[in-house]
């Protein structure tokens, strides 16, 4: 029979799940297989197709600004043929258009590879039963009602329900994100409304066995299984157009737009004037080129690779170009808190004996550090609860030469052993002279495990006094503290074993209970000398104490969530762990205060759609949040007009980290799912280094915004200068579509990439983030472009007019006035204050820009082959001078503009204070 992924699996019996799914502890038999694969599909997710590679290449020609100048080449086309004339411009447009769209058509092309990383997360071969007999088949062969047996390495090929386990644990970070063991028993039946988390009778394909061996049958296959309903919701995660996107398609429209007005307006007016049709038409074919800027395209996508490279260097790997931009604009980041706010590293920061609190200092798994407090090991009774932590653990410590210290297995026994080598205690000798005779496995249900060691001469328990003597046999247990109280009816403190009584009890408690509240994760450890190798649960046992620990926050995580602060952007904590060590976090790292709401994946769960925007805007802690709320919380986000950025390294975080305008993997501990899914990945797994790509992108976007007021400023200025030709009564064009094309890309062009490389300005991270939905023209960037254009197109009208008066190459004089003139313009932009107060070699490669442009320029004039081409008169000394004279006049205006805004700055704060 089919599967049902919504059929509660995990409330039913092993037994019951074979009869309902038509199978037997003899497996399938090999007809039923192919009968269910035939009607099931086959064991593996679905691949989204996506767009072709002619599909990409087409929709580069859907920008309105390329599609105006293909127009314009089409008509320079026409007029060149009816004029007889070589179609330079034309073939020049063309050329334009060209490489803007292979530049779009490369970064676009790269192929969405997050589904594939999926598929290859399923194991090629299985071990299945079919007619009775084990035998190994590719996963992909898998149906509902197969039995499969695994165990320690392998990967869960399919979802599962346990039929039988011994010590089983599953690493199920790939679906929950943490990175602690799950452990798995096959008898517990659940009830029908359990969390998909806490299904600890059932395996989740993409999982992997970390300990023990299962025998499971499979309940769900391919696209119906866990991980392929998060692969359907990555299939339906839209993928949010960027702020810098949205902004260059309003500039696009105004331009076009624009243009189109005026160029129209010409036409009009230079008919009622009497005007030629077949000048006013390349007029206008002109005023159309002036107003495209065709270099900006090349100019942004250096730009974003410039923020690219440094952001490599501060350990952000950008995957798509405008995430460097966008980056500026975010507004909420909503962070996981294992191995990215907090260090993915337990350890033991509080111990609580019977006469001592002791804390614990030192960073991470390297053995060094302080027991405050703790007095003399040998005199009470600290050594032997910090042996019973290292006896009672499976992990080891280890040091690398190039990567330091690190724990091999279960991160929270490690920090036992952790502890221990701070407090002088060498875990290998400590085990080689106290070999384990028997062990009973921890027990999720049951919260305890413990361990039977041998104890020449009663070494460890000298502490426990009369109560040990003779004893060369221990019995160490460790787990939750309530259970391990629960086992005891004596005590130790440093003047030996006493009775435990209730009140006693009850403190023991109140402490748990207090740690547990620092977000601490607490263990209890007892000690049963004379013990025999069984024990059952009312055997008496003595308590030793308690270890607490912490998966630490990483120290600069702090000051970079102030920094966030500071720069008006909210940090919001979504993770799958415990709500109250979620708060410790958040707390400790000023995420939300004490008094701030802490929202569970099962309210959410409650909420709708419009609920949960509400919802969202009040709240930066999130618990026990699954992979498909973590989706709906950023669409929310969105819906409130955030700029979101989402981080992650599970496959549960897939959907969301594309769902984001700005998907963060982690670099280290990162899937491929996550990572193909992403716009950037974390080469350290640090929260801090998002902080830090947030300056670049600042930076980057502030330099965008620098050079978009510097070229589209010079461009109106020529829009304005070639549209008064015709109305002055001119013949001629002032300037040819292949000239306008030489100012757009180089004149404009050069400059422009050096101002992409002018340095950060200290109150980046001091002023909150731009408004996600505002124009490129906003904060008087458009009054800016217009003012300066008008100035700028008055200043060489009028050398226009008086040139043609008295006979000078006027068409020359105004190419080469307004080529000059952006140099001034490219100098003047680079900052809000005077140049004078602005350091002249901070940016030396702006310096050498309008130099090397100066120079082409006047090759222009005065290189033959070039001025032929080109359409260029050579200047005599007197007319270059006058182009040079007023060319400073536009740099002189700018100047005298930021003054004037200065004085009147001043004044607004003399009046106000």
């Amino acid at each position: 029979m089919p599967s049902s992924p919504a059929r509660p699996w995990h409330a039913l019996s092993p037994e019951a799940c074979l009869r309902a799914l038509e199978s037997s502890d003899q497996g399938l038999s090999q007809a039923e297989a192919e009968r269910r694969l035939e009607r099931e599909g086959a064991n593996r997710l679905r691949q989204a197709p996506g767009r072709s590679q002619l599909r990409i290449l087409l929709d580069q020609f859907s920008n309105v600004m390329l599609v105006m100048l293909l127009a314009v080449a089409a008509v320079a086309g026409l007029l060149a043929l009816r004029t007889q004339q070589p179609p330079k411009d034309a073939i020049a447009i063309l050329v334009i258009v060209g490489l803007n769209a292979l530049l779009g058509f490369l970064q676009e092309s790269k192929a969405q590879r997050a589904l594939l990383a999926l598929r290859d997360l399923s194991q090629p071969l299985v071990q299945v039963q079919r007619d009775g007999r084990w035998q190994q088949l590719s996963s992909e062969q898998l149906v509902p009602g197969d039995r499969i047996r695994l165990e320690a390495g392998d990967r869960v090929p399919a979802d599962a329900r346990l039929l039988y386990a011994v010590n089983l644990g599953v690493q199920e970070s790939a679906l929950t994100g943490e990175a602690e063991a799950i452990f798995k028993r096959a008898e517990l039946v659940l009830e029908a409304k359990t969390p998909l988390l806490d299904r600890r009778n059932c395996l989740w394909m993409g999982t992997d066995i970390s300990r023990g061996r299962a025998v499971a049958v499979v309940i769900a296959t391919g696209m119906a299984t866990e991980l392929g309903q998060i692969a359907q919701l990555l299939e339906a995660a839209g993928g949010e157009p960027t702020p810098l996107q949205e902004r260059l398609q309003g500039l696009a429209a105004v331009l076009v737009g624009g243009a189109l007005s005026l160029v129209a307006a010409v036409l009009v007016l230079g008919s009622l004037l009497g005007q030629n049709l077949l000048d006013l038409l390349q007029v206008s074919l002109s005023m159309a080129v002036a107003i495209v800027p065709e270099g900006l395209p090349a100019v942004i996508t250096v730009t974003l690779a410039i923020g690219t490279q440094r952001m490599v260097q501060r350990s952000a790997l950008i995957r798509r170009l405008p995430a460097v931009e966008t980056l500026g604009s975010v507004t909420v980041i909503c962070s996981d808190k294992t191995g990215t706010l907090t260090q993915n590293r337990q350890v033991v920061q509080e111990i609580r004996t019977g006469s001592a609190q002791i804390h614990v200092s030192g960073q991470g798994y390297e053995p060094r550090g302080q027991l405050q407090g703790a007095g003399a090991l040998a005199a009470g009774s600290l050594e032997l609860l910090l042996s019973a932590g290292v006896l009672c653990s499976d992990a080891d410590l280890q040091e690398h030469p190039d990567q330091g210290w690190s724990v091999l297995g279960d991160p929270t026994e490690g920090a036992l052993l952790v502890v221990a080598a701070k407090a002088g205690l060498d875990a290998f000798s400590l085990r080689s002279s106290h070999p384990r005779c028997a062990e009973i496995p921890f027990s999720a249900e049951e919260q305890w495990m413990a361990v039977w060691i041998q104890d020449p001469g009663g070494r460890l328990q000298r502490p426990l006094g009369a109560a040990a003597l003779g004893s060369e046999e221990l019995q160490l247990s460790k787990g939750a503290p309530e259970v391990i109280l629960s086992l005891c009816d004596r005590w130790l403190d440093d003047t030996g074993v006493g009775p435990l009584k209730e009140q006693q009890r009850q403190g023991w408690l109140e402490q748990h209970q207090h740690l547990a509240a620092q977000g601490l994760r607490v263990l209890g450890f007892s000690c049963r000398p004379h013990a025999g190798r069984t024990a059952a649960a009312n055997d008496p046992q003595v308590f030793l104490g308690l270890m607490a620990q912490l998966d630490p926050p990483r120290p600069e995580v702090l000051p970079a969530v102030a920094l966030c602060h500071r720069a008006g952007i909210r940090p919001v904590m979504i993770t799958g762990d415990h709500p109250l060590t979620a708060r410790a976090i958040a707390e400790a790292i000023g995420i939300g205060t004490a008094g701030s709401p802490v929202l569970l994946g099962a309210e959410l769960e409650a909420l709708d759609d419009r609920a949960l925007q509400d919802a969202v805007q009040g709240c930066d802690l999130y618990a026990r949040v699954p992979p498909e709320q973590k989706l709906r919380i950023v669409r929310a986000l969105q819906a409130k007009g955030e700029v979101v950025a989402m981080t992650g390294d599970g496959v549960n975080d897939a959907p969301a980290l594309k769902q984001a305008h700005i998907g963060v993997a982690m670099g280290i501990t990162g899937t491929d799912v996550s990572k193909e899914a992403a716009d950037m990945v974390l080469l350290d797994d640090n929260f801090a280094t998002i902080v830090n790509a947030i300056e670049e992108g600042r930076l980057v976007y502030a330099n965008i915004r620098r050079f978009i007021k510097y070229i589209l400023g010079s461009n109106v200025g020529e829009l304005l200068t070639i549209a008064s030709a015709p109305l002055l009564g001119l013949v001629g064009v002032p300037l040819t579509p292949l000239q306008i094309l030489w100012m757009n890309l180089v004149t404009d062009g050069l400059p422009a990439l050096a101002l992409a490389l002018e340095p950060g300005d200290a109150r980046l991270m001091q002023r909150p983030p731009g408004q996600p939905r505002e124009s490129i023209f906003a904060r008087g960037l458009g009054r800016y472009i217009l003012r300066v254009g008008v100035v700028f197109a008055l200043i060489v009208i009028s050398l226009m007019w008086l040139a043609e008066r008295h006979g000078a190459p006027w068409p020359t004089m105004v190419f080469t006035t307004l080529c000059l003139a952006q140099m001034g313009h490219a100098l003047s932009a680079r900052s809000e204050e005077p140049l004078l107060r602005v350091p002249a070699f901070s940016n030396p490669w702006l310096l050498l820009a309008v130099l090397v442009t100066t120079g082409l320029q006047l090759m222009l004039l005065y290189v033959p082959a070039l001025s032929r081409f080109f359409g260029t008169t050579p200047l005599a000394a007197k007319d270059l001078a006058t182009c040079v004279g007023v060319s400073l006049l536009l740099l002189l205006y700018l100047e005298l503009e930021k003054l004037y805004s200065l004085w009147r700055r001043s004044t607004d704060s003399d009046c106000s204070s």
